[in-house]
């Protein structure tokens, strides 16, 4: 009983690091398509505030949000990419992330 109980942790830790793992990949995907996105579709954002933005969108995205960045990254940045980067840069958290890394990078 015991080992068995063991044995469950382990799978179940390994399980954890592999869904760390592949959600580490497509987050990695998901900005680099909201970073082309940024500076494509939204050419008023200044080019030092690229990476802030999409910290931002990242960071207060959905998980299919993300999935559907990470699959644009694959495919190509679309009208539709650029409408669901509209749509995370609406939420209140997003506007609060973008407005606190903006003035700390001011006053820095």
């Amino acid at each position: 009983m015991r080992a068995l109980l063991i044995v469950s942790l382990l799978a179940l830790t390994a399980c954890a690091e592999t869904t760390q793992a592949v959600d580490g990949v497509a987050r990695k995907s998901a900005k680099a398509a909201v970073a082309e996105t940024i500076v494509t579709r939204f050419p008023m954002v200044p080019k030092a505030y690229v990476t802030p933005f999409t910290d931002c969108i990242i960071d207060n995205a959905s998980a299919r949000e993300i999935g559907e960045f990470a699959k644009d990254a694959v495919i190509g940045v679309r009208e539709t990419t650029a409408v669901l980067v509209r749509g995370v840069l609406e939420r209140p958290e997003t506007q609060q992330c973008i407005t606190k890394a903006g003035l700390s990078a001011l006053t820095a």
